[in-house]
């Protein structure tokens, strides 16, 4: 761990150097980007600084972490946009699962800051819950409107890749840090990391899942949910090789449009275009990658440990999909279980998303792009576990 701290602190202070200096030939900042990298870089570093003395921490108070076993953990992966996040939220429901929460991404990675923040829970629970309420209030402003693209609360499950930020190896970091080449090498990660590299990474991460585990319960069944992972689903299938993975499909003219509408506000926050001008293409070049990675990796594997899924099935029939994909993974539907499907579908069919966005927007280079994927989600969706066929008998009661 301290030997990815040091190449994390030299790696950080490179790219803090490139956000003000940048390289020969590269586009320079403009005065509203200086101004916001100046707020976020100090911010950045003071929470992934505390990130690491928690993790630090953890390894003389709880080192006892090191020899929790992930057993048969399910991953939920696929291409951005595809129903990975409702998918994990249903999931999440299930009390033989644990999953990480939003709050636990954002502050509390270690073992160190959660047991910290579950007394300060404890505590404010026996005071009336004061801080609860104001958390509510806070949540209720400051997160709406992210409701119609990625609907979060502290108290949501939510993807773990956030637990790769201190290690600045979670993509996200494309919008804030979009000059940075080394994070743009995370979108690529199977093919263009180095394998030393991708090691240390995996450690660090399988380490966090302990860590998780650990608190919550070793006799628990780790759930997982990262789209973003699609370019790592090679490194997991052989750092897991137990692991189950459900995969999520989307045709592409829905997926990538609705991926670039998602990320304007961060684009817009820190001007990101204004130093790589070439960011929607690259997005949808990596887009292209998920694809055919998820393909490549996948084929392989047995139905025993792997299943597709459309976000149209999905939608249709939330309930029987499910319980095929169950199945199918030789997983076991518990009855509380079965009656949350139950009520999930109800909800999922009367659900509307209020994300708008239009796929004209973003250009003919985009639209090319879409085009070329189209014939490789049909052989992928080929795959996918079917929705039912709606019955063709007469209704008895009619």
């Amino acid at each position: 761990m301290l030997s990815l701290l040091l190449a994390t602190l030299k790696r950080f202070a490179a790219i803090a150097w490139r956000a003000y200096v940048p390289a020969p030939g590269q586009p320079h900042p403009s005065r509203k980007r200086r101004l916001v990298m100046t707020l976020f870089l100090p911010l950045f570093a003071l929470v992934q600084g505390l990130h690491w003395l928690g993790l630090l921490l953890d390894e003389l108070l709880f080192p006892g972490y090191r020899r929790v076993q992930i057993r048969e953990p399910l991953f939920v992966l696929g291409v951005p946009r595809s129903g990975t996040t409702y998918l994990h939220q249903v999931l999440a429901q299930d009390a033989r699962y644990t999953t990480f929460h939003a709050w636990e991404c954002l502050f509390a990675l270690s073992i160190s800051a959660r047991y910290v923040w579950l007394g300060l829970a404890r505590l404010d629970a026996l005071l009336g819950r004061p801080g609860a309420r104001l958390i509510g209030w806070l949540e209720r402003h400051a997160f709406s409107g992210l409701d119609a693209v990625h609907p979060m609360r502290l108290d949501t499950p939510e993807e773990d890749y956030f637990a790769l930020m201190p290690a600045l190896a979670c993509f996200i970091l494309v919008l804030p840090l979009a000059h940075a080449e080394s994070i743009w090498h995370l979108g690529t990660f199977d093919r263009d990391l180095p394998e030393p590299e991708r090691r240390r990474l995996l450690a660090f991460y399988r380490g966090c899942l302990q860590r998780h585990l650990y608190v919550h319960g070793p006799d628990k069944r780790l759930l997982s949910k990262n789209a973003a992972f699609a370019p790592l689903a090679g490194s997991l299938v052989a750092e897991f090789p137990d692991a189950r993975f459900i995969l999520c499909l989307r045709e592409p003219e829905r997926t990538l449009p609705s991926q670039l509408s998602s990320i304007q506000s961060g684009l817009a926050l820190f001007d990101s275009l204004s130093v790589a001008p070439d960011l929607p293409e690259r997005l949808s070049a990596q887009l292209g990658f998920y694809y055919r990675h998820l393909e490549q990796v996948f084929a392989a594997l047995p139905e025993s440990r792997c299943a597709w899924v459309t976000m149209q099935t999905l939608n249709s029939d939330l309930g029987t999909t499910l319980e095929r994909v169950h199945a199918q993974l030789g997983l076991e539907l518990s009855d509380d279980f079965r009656r949350i499907l139950r009520l999930e579908t109800e909800r999922s069919r009367r659900y509307r998303s209020g994300h708008d966005y239009r796929p004209e927007h973003f250009g003919p280079n985009i639209q090319h792009i879409v085009a070329e994927l189209g014939a490789l989600y049909v052989r992928l969706a080929a795959r996918a576990i079917q929705a039912p066929e709606p019955s063709l008998e007469p209704d008895a009661t009619c």
